[in-house]
Order: C-alpha cells, then sequence, then structure tokens
C-alpha cells in the first residue's frame, strides 16, 4: 500500500473516533436517546452495552489512526 492509501486509513480512523466518541458523549447525556440512528440498538445491555461498544469502536479508530499514520511515515522514507 502506498502512502496515499495509509492517509486514507488514517483518515477513517480519525472519522471513526469522531463519530464514535460523539455518540459516546451524547449518550452519558441523554440514555434514553437512540444513537446513530438506531444502527446499534441491537446490542445487548442496554444503555451500558451500547456505551462500551461506542467507546471501544472509538478506541479501534485511534489504534488504526495511529498505525497509519506511523505506517504512512515509513513509507516516504
Amino acid at each position: 500500500m502506498g502512502k496515499g492509501g495509509y492517509l486514507g486509513v488514517q483518515i477513517f480512523g480519525m472519522v471513526a473516533v469522531a463519530v464514535f466518541g460523539q455518540a459516546a458523549i451524547r449518550s452519558l447525556f441523554d440514555h434514553s436517546a437512540t444513537q446513530l440512528w438506531g444502527t446499534f440498538d441491537w446490542v445487548p445491555g442496554d444503555w451500558g452495552g451500547r456505551l462500551i461498544v461506542f467507546l471501544l469502536l472509538a478506541a479501534a479508530g485511534v489504534v488504526l489512526a495511529g498505525w497509519a499514520h506511523d505506517r504512512g511515515n515509513q513509507v516516504s522514507r
């Protein structure tokens, strides 16, 4: 994968952090609201289960963006 590919993966990771981080924070303030258009209403555990999934996906986005950033820098050298 070239530098452009890693840049795309990094952007995807940052978007995931923004979307799932915002959903987790909104969920903290309004437990009964449906986040992300009800896409994650199937998650067991009601509010707590959805919050854990949102936080895990945001963390995965951070790891993915960091990995792609490092690999993109290695390719450009």
